[in-house]
C-alpha cells in the first residue's frame, strides 16, 4: 500500500476501501452462485455495487456485469414466479445502472421494451459481442484504431449506430463525424440515430442520459446536436470527397464505414489510390486533438483498400485491432445463423458461393480481399483429377516448407507421380504448435509411404527434419528426408515456377475438399497469390515452387530402360 500511495492519504483509504469492498462484492457473489433461489443476495450485490461505483465506477461495473449475468441465468433456470418477477426487475435496473459506461449493457438496456422479434442485439449478442467488447476497448482508450469485417446483412452497421448513441449520450460537447461513400447511406444513418434518440419512441435511450435530448437537427446537412449549441454538432454525416474543409470536425469519433463503394472501384487500383488520397486529405484531416479514435466498418473488396492499407501500417500496433468474421467457419457453417431465426442459414450462404465467381465470394462475404489483376494461379486454370490412376506411380515424394514463427504455416504436399503428372493428393497446412505438427508429418510421410521428402532447412528445418525422420523410422515408415538451404528471392521463386506447377501438377477436383479442410486452405493460399500487392500467406505458393525444383532436381536423374541396339 505504502508503495502505490506514498504522501497521499486519501488514496491510501481509497486503495483499502476498494480492496475490502471487492471482497465483500465477491462474497456476495459467491452465496448468489451457492444459493441461486435467494432474491435478497442479488439486491444486496446490486445496492453494493452503486455503492462501490461511488469510489470506483470500473469495480462496480464490473460486478454490476456478474450480476447482470447471473440474473439471466436465473430467469432461464427458475420457475418460481414471484422470483423470476424480483429478478426480471432487478436485471432492468442493473443494466441501466451500468449502461452509461459499459456498451453492452447500454445495448440490452435501450431495447429493453422492444418487442421480442424486432429486438436487434440479443439475437446477435453471442456472434457480435466480440465486437462490442472491442468497441469498448475504443472508448476507453485502450485502442486507438478499430477495423471491422463481417459479410453483409451481419448487423455491423446498425451495431455502429447503437454506438454513436450511446457516445452522443457521454460526451454530448464533442464533434463526432461519420463518412461513407455516399449520401443516401449516411441519410440512413442520420435517420435511425434519430429513432433511437426519440424520447417518444420505442427506444430507452432517455433513460440512460437523462435530462439530456436533442436541441436541433438539420436533416439537409445530416447533423443532430445534443446538450448546449456548438459550431460543430454532436454528430454529423458526410460522403467521401464532398468538399468538408471547415464544415465538420472529429473530436470523440471518426466512423468511416464502406468507403469503396462497389465491385467497380475495387477492382481499380488507380480509383483505390484515389480514395485512400481522399481520405487521408478529406476524411482524416476533420480530426482534433489527440484523442479523436477511428472506426472502420466496410467489405473488404481489394487488399489496396483503406482498411487493407491501415492494416499494413498498423498491423504490429497494440492500439489497433483488424477484426474479421467470416461467412462460413473452419467446418463450412454458417457463423451468422443467429437466434430467433435471424441471420443466414449455412444453406443460404453455400447457394450465394455457388452462384458467385470466387473473388467475389470471398471479398464479399469470406472478408479475404485478392487482386484478381496479377493472381499468380487461378483455380479455372489448374488441372484437375477425381481419382489417381490405377497402376501404381512411379514415386511419391514430397516437400516441407516448415512453419518459421508466429502466423506462419507449416506446408508439406505429397505428390504421386505418374510419368510427367504429379497428383497432389494429401497435405498438411498447419500453423499450429510445433509439436503437435512435427507429429502431423510424421503421420502423413508413413500413412502416404513417401519415398523421399526435401526439407527447407532454413531457421527451425533442419531440427525439424532430423526429428521427423526419427518419428518415421520408429513408426517403419520408408521415407527419406534430406534438407536444403533456400537463398532464392521467394517471390521470384515463386513466379519462375508457377509454369512448371500448372503444367504438371494436378489437384483434386473442388467438389472432393471443403473449404475448410487442410487441402481446401491449400488451394485457398495458392490461388490468392498476387503479383500486385501485399500477400497475408505465401507459405503454399512458396512450398509449390520448392516441390517444383525438388520435382525437376529428381527427373535429371530419371534412368530408362530400351532395347539393346545390338
Amino acid at each position: 500500500v505504502r508503495d502505490r500511495t506514498r504522501n497521499n492519504p486519501q488514496a491510501v483509504t481509497l486503495f483499502v476501501f476498494g480492496g475490502i469492498m471487492r471482497q465483500l462484492l465477491e462474497k456476495i457473489l459467491e452465496k448468489i452462485k451457492k444459493s441461486p433461489g435467494d432474491f435478497q443476495a442479488y439486491e444486496d450485490l446490486y445496492f453494493m455495487c452503486i455503492d462501490a461505483m461511488k469510489t470506483d465506477k470500473a469495480l462496480g461495473v464490473e460486478f454490476l456485469k456478474k450480476l447482470s449475468e447471473e440474473c439471466e441465468q436465473a430467469v432461464r433456470k427458475s420457475e418460481k414466479e414471484e422470483f423470476l418477477k424480483n429478478v426480471f426487475e432487478l436485471h432492468k435496473k442493473v443494466l441501466l445502472k451500468a449502461a452509461p459506461l459499459d456498451f453492452d449493457s447500454y445495448l440490452l438496456y435501450v431495447e429493453w421494451n422492444r418487442d421480442p422479434d424486432k429486438k436487434f442485439y440479443v439475437p446477435r449478442r453471442k456472434r457480435l459481442k466480440q465486437v462490442v467488447d472491442a468497441l469498448q476497448e475504443l472508448v476507453d482508450d485502450k485502442l486507438d484504431l478499430l477495423a471491422i469485417s463481417l459479410p453483409p446483412g451481419s448487423g455491423k452497421t446498425t451495431l455502429a449506430i447503437f454506438f454513436l448513441t450511446w457516445l452522443a449520450g457521454k460526451i454530448p460537447d464533442q464533434p463526432m463525424l461519420t463518412g461513407s461513400h455516399s449520401n443516401s447511406f449516411v441519410r440512413g444513418v442520420y435517420d435511425e440515430c434519430l429513432r433511437i434518440l426519440d424520447p417518444n419512441g420505442e427506444y430507452l435511450w432517455g433513460d440512460v442520459f437523462p435530462g439530456l435530448g436533442v436541441t436541433s437537427t438539420n436533416a439537409k446537412d445530416c447533423r443532430i446536436d445534443l446538450g448546449k449549441r456548438k459550431r460543430f454538432e454532436t454528430l454529423e454525416f458526410t460522403s467521401i470527397g464532398t468538399g468538408n474543409a471547415g464544415l465538420y470536425r472529429a473530436a470523440t469519433l471518426l466512423y468511416c464505414d464502406d468507403l469503396v463503394s462497389g465491385i467497380e472501384v475495387a477492382l481499380s487500383k488507380e480509383r483505390l489510390d484515389k480514395l485512400w488520397e481522399t481520405y487521408t486529405t478529406d476524411l482524416r484531416q476533420r480530426k482534433i486533438g489527440n484523442r479523436c479514435k477511428e472506426l472502420h466498418i466496410a467489405t473488404r473488396w481489394s487488399v489496396h483498400d483503406v482498411i487493407g492499407r491501415l492494416e499494413q501500417e498498423y498491423i504490429d500496433s497494440d492500439r489497433a485491432r483488424f477484426i474479421t468474421v467470416p461467412a462460413l467457419d473452419e467446418n463450412d457453417e454458417s457463423n451468422f445463423d443467429y437466434a430467433y431465426g435471424v441471420g443466414f442459414t449455412t444453406q443460404f450462404y453455400h447457394e450465394q458461393r455457388a452462384i458467385m465467381d470466387d473473388a467475389s465470394w470471398r471479398a464479399l462475404y469470406m472478408n479475404e480481399p485478392i487482386e484478381r489483376e496479377g493472381l499468380v494461379y487461378t483455380q479455372d486454370e489448374l488441372r484437375r483429377y477425381f481419382e489417381l490412376p490405377s497402376e501404381e506411380p512411379d514415386a511419391i515424394i514430397g516437400i516441407c516448407d516448415t512453419k518459421d514463427k508466429g502466423k506462419d504455416y507449416c506446408f508439406l504436399p505429397v505428390g504421386y507421380v505418374y510419368g510427367e503428372d504429379h497428383y497432389i493428393d494429401d497435405c498438411v497446412c498447419d500453423n499450429g504448435l510445433p509439436n503437435v505438427v512435427d507429429a502431423r508429418l510424421i503421420e502423413i510421410l508413413v500413412r502416404d509411404k513417401v519415398k523421399t521428402c526435401r526439407f527447407e532447412s532454413n531457421a527451425a528445418g533442419r531440427r525439424v527434419a532430423e526429428k521427423v525422420q526419427e518419428g518415421v523410422k520408429a513408426k517403419g515408415g520408408i521415407t527419406h528426408i534430406t534438407t536444403k538451404y533456400t537463398t532464392a528471392n521467394k517471390e521470384t521463386k515463386i513466379i519462375v515456377n508457377s509454369a512448371w506447377v500448372k503444367e504438371h501438377c494436378l489437384f483434386k477436383d473442388s467438389s472432393l475438399y471443403t473449404r475448410g479442410s487442410e487441402y481446401g486452405k491449400m488451394m485457398e493460399m495458392l490461388c490468392s497469390y498476387t503479383m500486385a500487392g501485399k500477400n497475408k500467406h505465401d507459405d503454399v505458393p512458396d512450398g509449390m515452387a520448392q516441390y517444383a525444383e525438388f520435382a525437376q532436381s529428381l527427373s535429371g536423374s530419371k534412368v530408362e530402360i530400351f532395347a539393346r541396339p545390338w
